[in-house]
């Protein structure tokens, strides 16, 4: 008995005398009903609904764009993807990148001593000299970018080189067997856990699951009740008990922040291989709910509260701020677009953190938030509804002509995708009534319409806007290097 108080009291001081480790768990594509603690019936995750018990989830929580790379690069930068020149997804070919001119999460903690690590997938640049370690990581063990960029592309699996897996900055492994991914990366987080329990840390797990093409290992295959994908789903779920039982372990529990959520939402084109979005309009590659808006939960014992549902917006680009503001890292120099969200994490003060937030697709700006009202502007969008995809085949697949994986424009990625182009006019919808965004109230709040317009006048002449042929003056280029 004296020696477990012993072991208490030596825990508690040694967590009062450290700053408090950071665990990022992102997961991709996942959809935002695809949780239990987010509704999800038939996938069972009881490690991810015990952290939202202890924690507090945030039903309104947006990333900074609805694909992989964009979405990166907000969460690592504290800026809107067009601000740092990482707008859309980069693929094998890339030669751009995140600029090492920016300031990012890793770059932030390691300054201030923290070890830190990437495992699963960086997306924010394929060269060597643009990749995790180039950017503050310290280790490093995944993919550059996504993992369908392989032999297992649904249209373009003859124009793939072997996918890479790389650790440091080496390739160590072509066309790995992905079935090992999520049990590979988290094996590598719980080893760097042990490693350097005695510092703090920051551990990032951006896993590649359950992105197309999805893999189980054979533990896991046929367990749950949706087939394939539910099988991934709660793979990584037993992942993320393992990561948890680790902080258990090596009493860092009570002194380590936890954030789980998804890169954005389910990608719908792939039917049974993709996740559900419910209750929301659309998914991946779109500004509707569906696309952006991702199951965040976050437990930080005694700075969190435990068993909280908070309903206030924020995003991925609060994140940095956030962190900078909690443990005293270095802010920033370069402009970014993120806030704190410190007191709403906290529970302290529940307003929001922006007067607006704003959905870019690639280089256009289709839609505005502010408070309760969401405007979309005229804008095509991507969609697959009433037609998904089977057998891991996207919708309409056959259908089309596969474009270039070069070629990023939207008619081009429908083609590889099976997806169509829609069009979506002017609306108007309140997000606290109507949260499939279905009944369009811009005619009957024309003031509405008017004050989030003139919010966004400011953003188009910042970051540009093709679709109104604005140029945006406070760009940055994004980092570059030439083919040798």
């Amino acid at each position: 008995m004296r020696r477990l108080l012993f072991l208490l009291i030596a825990t508690a001081a040694l967590s009062a005398d450290r700053p408090p480790n950071v665990v990022l768990i992102l997961v991709d594509d996942l959809g935002y009903g695809d949780l239990g603690c987010f509704g999800a019936k038939d996938i069972r995750t009881p490690n991810i609904d015990a952290l939202a018990k202890q924690g507090t989830r945030f039903t309104d929580f947006y990333v900074a764009q609805a694909v992989c790379t964009a979405s990166r690069a907000g969460l690592m930068t504290g800026c809107y993807p067009n601000r740092v020149g990482m707008q859309g997804a980069l693929n094998h070919t890339s030669r751009n990148g995140l600029n090492l001119a920016e300031w990012t999460l890793p770059k932030m903690f390691r300054d201030i001593g923290y070890a830190t690590a990437c495992f699963g997938k960086w997306h924010l640049g394929t060269a060597v000299e643009l990749s995790a370690t180039r950017h503050g990581f310290q280790e490093f063990l995944g993919l550059p970018y996504s993992n369908d960029n392989s032999k297992y592309h649904p249209s373009l699996a003859f124009e793939m080189p072997p996918l890479p897996l790389i650790e440091g900055e080496k390739v160590v492994e072509l066309d790995p067997d992905q079935s090992t991914f999520t049990a590979r990366f988290t094996a590598k987080g719980v080893d760097f856990i042990e490693r350097h329990k005695d510092r703090p840390f920051f551990l990032y797990l951006p896993h590649v699951m359950p992105h197309v093409p999805i893999f189980a290992s054979a533990k896991f295959k046929g367990r749950s009740s949706r087939g394939l994908y539910g099988d991934v789903v709660e793979e990584l779920d037993d992942a993320i008990g393992k990561v948890l039982a680790k902080l258990r372990e090596t009493g860092l529990e009570q002194n380590t922040v936890v954030l789980f959520f998804s890169d954005n939402g389910a990608w719908m084109s792939y039917g049974e291989h993709a996740g559900s979005n419910r209750p929301f309009r659309e998914g991946k590659l779109t500004c509707f709910e569906g696309g952006l808006r991702s199951p965040l939960i976050v437990r930080w014992p005694g700075q969190v509260p435990a068993g909280r549902t908070c309903g206030t917006p924020f995003m991925s680009i609060d994140l940095l701020p956030t962190f900078v503001e909690a443990i005293g890292g270095k802010a920033p120099t370069l402009k970014i677009d993120g806030l704190s969200a410190l007191p709403l994490l906290r529970g302290t003060d529940e307003a929001a953190t922006h007067e607006a937030m704003f959905y870019y697709a690639g280089e256009e700006l289709h839609a505005v938030r502010s408070g309760q009202w969401k405007l979309h502007f005229a804008h095509p969008y991507l969609t697959n509804m009433g037609n998904p995809g089977k057998g891991g085949k996207p919708s309409a697949y056959g259908e089309y002509t596969p474009l270039p994986i070069t070629d990023s424009s939207m008619n081009a990625i429908a083609s590889r995708h099976g997806q169509k182009v829609a069009a979506q006019p002017l609306a108007l919808y309140d997000l606290t009534t109507d949260p499939g965004e279905t009944r369009d109230l811009s005619a009957q709040h024309p003031d509405i319409v008017a004050r989030l317009s003139a919010l966004a006048d400011p953003m188009r002449r910042a970051l540009g806007d093709k679709l109104t042929g604005t140029q945006g003056t406070e760009r940055r280029p994004a980092g570059f290097v030439p083919v040798k």
